[in-house]
Parts: structure tokens; C-alpha cells; sequence
């Protein structure tokens, strides 16, 4: 009796190793999805022109105090990182009023890239995006590395898109 519970502790050992591997590896990660948004300069834009470049997707809306809350961060993170390959896109939600969210960026003086996800296609695609901020940390493969719903820790997330610019070359 004792060898049977022996040999199913380490087939069940062995069955979480493997699906936590899976899980971990970068084989085993999720892609990012196909998705196109509006720009709010009128352009489209699809998520995978950002492939072989560190990107943050954010989605947030103009009356989310955390959203608000994280645009300094956000702003000095871009400038810091930006010029060396670093990416952003915050996706403004469906429910937003266009004209409101470029009110917002020109107040703000936002650098990177927002968009306003017009029919929630690209919330949906993200899982059924519902509560802001929710952000998305994709390495240079198209790959998400991170989902945060909530304000981001940005000491850690620095350091994780640095840690991918200085792979960013390799793979991509």
C-alpha cells in the first residue's frame, strides 16, 4: 500500500513540474493577441508592428484615479526607456469619450502612443478587459510576460524591460 502512494505523490510531482514548466517557459506563455486600435491621430494601429521591441499595454480610462495616478510614472518610464526600445501603448476603453481622451494626453503632455478602443474588440481580446488600470508587459518575441490589474509596481517593471533591452537583440 505504501508503494502505491509513493509511486502517485511523484506521478503527481512529476504532472505539476511539467505544467509549470509549460506554464514558465517562454514556449509556454501567452502570445499576444492580433488586435488593431484607433489611434487618436487617426491611425491604426495593430499591436504586432511593436514585435522585437519590450511593449506595455495599458488600459485605462480618463476618470480612473488609479489610471491617472500612474501617468507620471508611465511618462518618465517612456522617456527613460523609449530611446533605447522600450515601448507603450495605453488603450483608452470603449466606454471613454474620444474627444475626453485627447483632451487628457494634451493636458498631460502623454509621449507614447494612445488609443481608444472604439468597440472593445481589443479589451476582449486581452480576456475581457473590465477594470482599469489593467497593464500588459510583452517581450520582443510577442509574448506576455506580466498581466497587472492595478497600479503597477514600476521599480519592478523597470527593471524587467531593462532586463529584455538588454536581450531585446537576441531572438527577435
Amino acid at each position: 500500500m505504501k508503494l502505491k502512494e509513493i509511486a502517485i505523490a511523484v506521478f503527481a510531482l512529476v504532472l505539476v513540474g511539467a505544467v509549470g514548466y509549460l506554464w514558465l517557459s517562454p514556449s509556454g506563455l501567452k502570445s499576444v493577441p492580433n488586435v488593431s486600435v484607433d489611434g487618436i491621430d487617426g491611425h491604426m494601429l495593430n499591436l504586432a508592428q511593436y514585435r522585437g521591441h519590450p511593449l506595455l499595454v495599458t488600459f485605462w480610462a480618463t476618470d480612473c484615479p488609479g489610471c491617472v495616478q500612474e501617468m507620471p510614472h508611465l511618462v518618465k518610464l517612456y522617456n527613460d526607456l523609449e530611446p533605447k526600445g522600450f515601448r507603450l501603448v495605453a488603450v483608452a476603453m470603449s466606454f471613454d469619450v474620444p474627444k475626453q481622451v485627447r483632451i487628457m494626453v494634451q493636458e498631460r503632455h502623454l509621449p507614447y502612443t494612445v488609443a481608444i478602443d472604439s468597440d472593445g474588440s481589443a479589451a476582449k481580446a486581452f480576456g475581457n478587459v473590465q477594470l482599469t488600470p489593467t497593464s500588459f508587459l510583452i517581450d520582443p518575441q510577442g509574448r506576455i510576460v506580466q498581466q497587472k490589474l492595478g497600479n503597477l509596481d514600476f521599480k519592478q517593471l523597470r527593471n524587467r524591460i531593462q532586463s529584455m533591452l538588454g536581450h531585446a537583440g537576441a531572438g527577435a
